[in-house]
């Protein structure tokens, strides 16, 4: 695709190195003994978290030796603004500081998740549209690299927003983004897929080709109201589509503890979920919304903020959870 003729021109980006860190990096915080801002890695271990429940620990993972098979994780919610590209950015970023190889896939016609890594979506000729239509077949053709080591990006723009009527006559449409997606899984330890708000094709084809499902959920009335039809969705994917798939857990978001009604959505999800909500709670702050001015993760925007620390304990309670988990099959 050519780039519009309003579009600015973007450099691309340069590559962010921070090695693979371990406890006590002071890139991670300043302090040789804490993981961000003064918060040691085990901080509140056996307190009340803020889910109510103890807080477990969550050690910083081995380096790797070797990567791949990747594990696919849909980032999933057909609500709206409850911080699903921003939850998608930062922990793959996370991640990447941790050593992992990430690919982020821009799954949705909005382009929000290449703009939030500083990245002009309309720039591309080719993106992950032509990947399921047929414009390429080389997935590597698609992917580009971002400013952070070791993290990737298949792009997308408005382009696929046509790919939903598009592909309701091809055969086996449904694992479009799994076929493209194949001939990397050895290349890449994790790859999240950030889908667009709603449970369309395009949604169903990120739970076709995933292993596990985040759902960011804003603490909020009206996200919670929406978490049991999405589950009822992941449950018909499961049984029709993807025997494999799983729901990794519930991701409490924009949680602000001095406000009641924040604290009594958290306890009501807590309540109705309590082994699948994450222990780790993504705090509101003005840091996010500053981070996709520039273009860049929390983890290198504010590395020693309380969001930065953060999305690091999630990558790390995300990798434990993923290592616990029983085989499937």
């Amino acid at each position: 695709m050519v780039p519009s003729a309003d579009a600015p021109p973007v450099n691309p980006p340069t590559r962010r190195s921070y090695g693979e860190v371990t406890v006590g990096d002071p890139r991670l915080s300043g302090d040789a003994q804490h993981d961000t801002g003064g918060e040691s890695v085990d901080a509140g271990v056996g307190e009340p978290g803020p889910t109510g429940r103890p807080l477990p620990s969550f050690p910083v993972p081995a380096p790797l030796t070797s990567h791949g098979p990747a594990w696919i994780v849909a980032m999933c919610n057909q609500k709206g603004g409850v911080g699903k590209t921003t939850s998608t950015i930062n922990l793959g970023a996370a991640l990447a500081e941790y050593g992992r190889r990430v690919l982020l896939v821009d799954f949705d016609p909005q382009g929000a998740l290449s703009v939030g890594l500083g990245i002009n979506p309309m720039q591309f000729e080719l993106t992950v549209h032509d990947l399921l239509l047929g414009g390429t077949n080389d997935v590597r053709e698609v992917i580009v690299e971002t400013q952070v080591d070791r993290l990737d990006l298949l792009p997308s723009n408005i382009d696929l927003s046509a790919a939903e009527v598009l592909l309701v006559t091809e055969v086996g449409r449904e694992h479009s983004l799994a076929r493209a997606l194949a001939p990397i899984l050895d290349e890449y330890d994790i790859i999240l897929v950030d889908c667009q708000p709603s449970l369309g094709l395009l949604t169903v084809n990120a739970l076709t080709a995933a292993d596990a499902v985040i759902v960011p959920l804003e603490c909020e009335y009206f996200a919670l109201r929406g978490v049991a039809l999405l589950l009822q969705t992941i449950d018909k994917v499961r049984e029709r589509l993807n025997s494999r798939l799983e729901l990794a857990g519930i991701l409490a978001t924009m949680y602000d503890a001095r406000t009641l009604h924040a604290r009594e959505v958290l306890a009501r999800v807590v309540e109705r979920f309590p082994d699948e909500v994450f222990h780790t709670v993504i705090n509101r702050t003005v840091r996010f919304p500053e981070t996709t001015v520039a273009g860049e993760p929390i983890t290198t925007y504010a590395p020693t903020s309380v969001g930065a620390a953060g999305y690091r304990r999630l990558a790390r309670e995300v990798m434990v959870r993923h290592h616990t988990q029983p085989a499937v099959g």
